[in-house]
C-alpha cells in the first residue's frame, strides 16, 4: 500500500471511526463539511489516491458517496506444502493450499503442514498419509523429528542426532538404517509439532 499523506490519513480514520454511524457511506459534501474542507476537488483528489492505494471504493452515481474497502476474510489455517518422504528422501513439493490446525499444534514460529509419505516413522506413531504440523526452525535438539533438507535438493523427515561433523537422521522402523551425512550436507528446515490424520 502507498503511503498517506497527512490529510489522505486523516480521511481514511474518519471513514474507519464513523463506519458504523453511518445509515449509508458519506457523499463528498459530507465529508467536507465533517473535515472542514473547503474545496471538493481537493477533497476528490485525496479520495482518488485512497481509491489507488485499496482502501476506499466508490458507490455508484446515485449514492455519489464512498466506502470502506472490504478486506476479507484473512486466510484460514497454515499452508500445506506438499508430500515428504518417511523412507528414502523426495523433494517438498510446494502447493498453494491452507489447512486450519488446532492452536495447540502450532509454535512460536511460522508452522507448516507436510503430507508423509512411507513407513520409515511408524514406530513414533507416523503413518503413510498422515500430516505433519512443521515449526519453522533451522536447529534442533539430538532426539527431535525434524524436517531436513538433504544436499539442498531433497527433504525427509527423521529422528536427529548431531555429532561434531556429522548429522545422523534415524528411521523409527526397526527394519530401516539410519542414514550419516556430514553437517554441510544436512539443513535443518523445520522442528515437528503435531500430527493430523484422516481415517476415511
Amino acid at each position: 500500500m502507498k503511503n498517506l499523506t497527512r490529510r489522505q490519513q486523516e480521511i481514511y480514520d474518519y471513514l474507519i471511526e464513523k463506519q458504523y454511524y453511518f445509515d449509508q457511506p458519506p457523499t463528498h459534501d459530507e465529508l467536507c463539511r465533517a473535515l472542514g474542507l473547503s474545496s471538493r476537488g481537493s477533497l476528490h483528489k485525496h479520495i482518488q489516491a485512497l481509491v489507488e492505494a485499496g482502501l476506499v471504493e466508490p458507490m455508484d452515481r446515485s449514492h455519489r458517496g464512498i466506502r470502506l474497502v472490504d478486506p476479507g476474510e484473512p486466510e484460514a489455517g497454515i499452508p500445506f506444502l506438499g508430500s515428504i518422504a518417511a523412507g528414502r528422501p523426495i523433494e517438498a513439493v510446494t502447493q498453494p493450499e491452507f489447512m486450519q490446525v488446532p492452536d495447540e499444534l502450532l509454535g512460536s514460529s511460522p508452522c507448516y503442514i507436510l503430507q508423509v509419505r512411507g513407513d520409515s516413522m511408524i514406530e513414533a506413531g507416523i503413518l503413510d498419509g498422515d500430516y505433519v504440523v512443521i515449526e519453522q526452525r533451522d536447529s534442533a535438539r539430538n532426539g527431535e523429528i525434524v524436517v531436513a533438507l538433504v544436499n539442498n535438493e531433497e527433504a525427509t523427515l527423521k529422528r536427529i542426532e548431531q555429532q561434531p561433523g556429522q548429522v545422523i537422521l534415524h528411521p523409527a522402523n526397526a527394519s530401516m538404517t539410519a542414514m550419516t551425512y556430514t553437517t554441510a550436507e544436512v539443513a535443518i528446515q523445520g522442528v515437528l509439532r503435531g500430527l493430523l490424520r484422516s481415517y476415511h
